[in-house]
């Protein structure tokens, strides 16, 4: 695929008119590209194409680099080439199946997707103070392993980026024990669609709650064996320490969030600061470095691994002990909450044997719910709500828009990937080109979540 680099001028001013280089990427040929480059200027440059398909991109991310030897003057990001067209294929399903959409956006962290998307839709519906407790709980320990699951493929491949093999495979063990944990719950070890408008899609299985207690037996020193291999390793440092910069004006400006706007100081989480899903109720620190730098947003990732799993362990103690052990993890109101005591029939498939005798031979109204709700899906009354979570990597955020019926008029995500990446330019401009590797790993970005 070729691409085209028009530069003409542009940015309005007052009197309407323009001022000021802006890049369009459109496509046609690499020749302009370099001639738009070049910006009047007669000094030689070097115009390297930096992707879209280079292993340290984290998916299709295209960046044109204009170096001036090592030293890389200009950075372009150009994005695009996934074309998924999630959110407009979720206007032309129903609300509970555009979870199966969403989930897919952000593929290492589906669960924020749905539940951001679920929040956005219980506002509509008023429902948001009537989702059971232990559906709540299920949510914030899904969320938290998820977090966990993805900072260990953020400081797994970044390890792996810098020459560090041994740490990549740390990782990936780490999270296959993760994933583990998602299968169990919800039969799928990534793109779940597990949470639903009005809760989960099935509550934890029967062996769930010690496979979790094994999991935080295990977690603790295998993080303690991660940062062994980085926090003191002279190489890692080298490439890490002041590399990347990025305060906390900068952040501001760009609208970064997540641990990339927490290095630079500032304890901004979602969790704390705008709660959600009972996490006002979770003792938990938000972790904050002072570095602005790659070093410093590592630590703040690997801090915030250890933090999630002190909520998993609140979350265990209260769906064995406390008011969410009992309980429906589904709303009760059956003209919105799909089935969710599900089992599996006597044909190793399919739904609760005693759900489909209720509904097929006790219960007319149930048989109206379920056919309605599957076939139909429910209506939303007409409005537009905005919900977001704390995601991996920053503020994750749906805006929801309904006009009454029984699909989204409109759903929009506010996916930090895609604001985060507006950095790029800044923390590599006057870097040597290895560290536009060290910067985009420390972003962190998904481009399923940027290309939606």
């Amino acid at each position: 695929m070729t691409t085209t680099y028009d530069a003409y001028k542009a940015g309005a001013t007052d009197d309407g008119s323009t001022e000021g280089k802006v890049y369009n990427l459109a496509g046609a040929d690499w020749d302009e590209v370099v001639e738009g480059s070049k910006d009047g200027d007669t000094e030689e440059r070097l115009v390297v194409n930096m992707g879209p398909q280079h292993p340290s991109t984290h998916g299709v991310l295209r960046l044109i680099l204009t170096l001036d030897g090592e030293t890389v003057e200009k950075v372009q990001v150009g994005i695009g080439y996934l074309h998924t067209g999630i959110e407009k294929n979720m206007e032309f399903r129903t609300w509970t199946q555009g979870t199966t959409f969403c989930t897919r956006m952000d593929y290492l962290a589906p669960i924020f997707n749905e539940t951001a998307y679920c929040l956005g839709i219980e506002k509509l519906l008023g429902i948001t103070d009537r989702i059971p407790e232990r559906a709540n709980v299920i949510r914030v320990l899904m969320m938290e392993l998820n977090r966990i699951s993805s900072h260990l493929v953020a400081i797994g491949t970044f390890g792996l980026e810098l020459g560090a093999t041994t740490v990549m495979l740390n990782g990936f063990i780490e999270r296959e024990y993760t994933l583990d944990l998602f299968e169990e719950i919800t039969g799928l070890r990534m793109n779940m669609a597990y949470v639903r408008p009005g809760g989960v899609a099935q509550d934890l299985g029967p062996g769930t709650i010690s496979k979790l207690r094994d999991y935080l037996n295990r977690m603790p020193e295998r993080f303690k064996q991660m940062r062994k291999l980085l926090d003191a390793n002279p190489i890692y440092l080298a490439r890490t320490k002041d590399i990347a910069y990025l305060d906390l004006t900068g952040c501001m400006a760009l609208g970064v969030t997540g641990p990339v706007l927490r290095a630079t100081g500032l304890p901004w989480d979602l969790r704390k600061s705008q709660p959600y899903c009972g996490y006002e109720t979770y003792d938990f620190k938000v972790h904050t470095q002072d570095t602005c730098d790659v070093y410093g947003r590592y630590l703040v990732r690997i801090a915030e691994m250890e933090e999630s799993l002190k909520i998993v362990e609140q979350c265990v103690e209260r769906l064995t002990k406390g008011s969410a052990k009992d309980g429906p993890v589904m709303i009760e109101d059956k003209k919105i909450g799909w089935p969710a005591q599900l089992a599996i029939g006597t044909d190793g498939m399919g739904n609760s044997p005693a759900h489909i005798g209720h509904i097929m031979g006790e219960s007319m109204e149930a048989l109206i719910h379920h056919f309605k709700l599957v076939t139909e899906g429910f209506r939303v009354p007409a409005g537009q709500a905005y919900a977001a979570v704390e995601s991996p990597r920053g503020e994750l955020g749906a805006h929801v828009v309904s006009d009454g019926g029984t699909r989204p008029y409109r759903v929009h995500f506010r996916d930090p990937s895609f604001t985060n990446l507006q950095a790029t330019a800044a923390m590599c401009e006057g870097s040597f080109i290895a560290d536009v590797i060290a910067a985009v790993a420390s972003i962190d970005p998904v481009m399923g979540g940027v290309d939606r």
